[in-house]
């Protein structure tokens, strides 16, 4: 039977995209949570919330808790293209109209080719 644990680097990684983009300090995003200072600090050092503060984070993110769980072996499965995967993301947005969402999208798409052309030249 697979065994199910939390994506945290990823937790940590959109909570940190999130309270940037909002111009929060991880003392105020924690207030905003409702969690401890002190659960965003073992977030950090890579030790995976209480269900309770798990529960709290993927609320204020507005992302299903799914999206931060992990099966044995999904370290070996491809990464979905990531453009795909912010894509509904985008969408689900209010604050974006349509021609923001591609406008996005294709800023996202050009950094990620740039991104894997670097890393290829690197491994060559």
């Amino acid at each position: 039977m697979a065994k199910t644990r939390v994506d945290v680097n990823g937790l940590y990684g959109a909570l940190d995209a999130a309270r940037t983009a909002r111009g929060l300090s991880w003392r105020q995003l924690a207030k905003e949570i409702e969690v401890s200072p002190s659960t965003m600090t073992r977030l950090a050092n890579g030790h995976k919330p209480e269900v309770d503060a798990f529960v709290a984070m993927t609320r204020w993110l507005g992302m299903p808790a799914e999206r931060f769980m992990l099966d044995d072996g999904d370290d070996e499965r491809p990464q979905p293209e990531l453009v795909a995967e912010l894509a509904p993301l985008l969408r689900a947005r209010k604050d974006l109209d349509a021609e923001d969402v591609r406008h996005l999208q294709e800023i996202i798409g050009s950094a990620v080719r740039r991104f894997n052309a670097d890393r290829d030249a690197r491994e060559t």
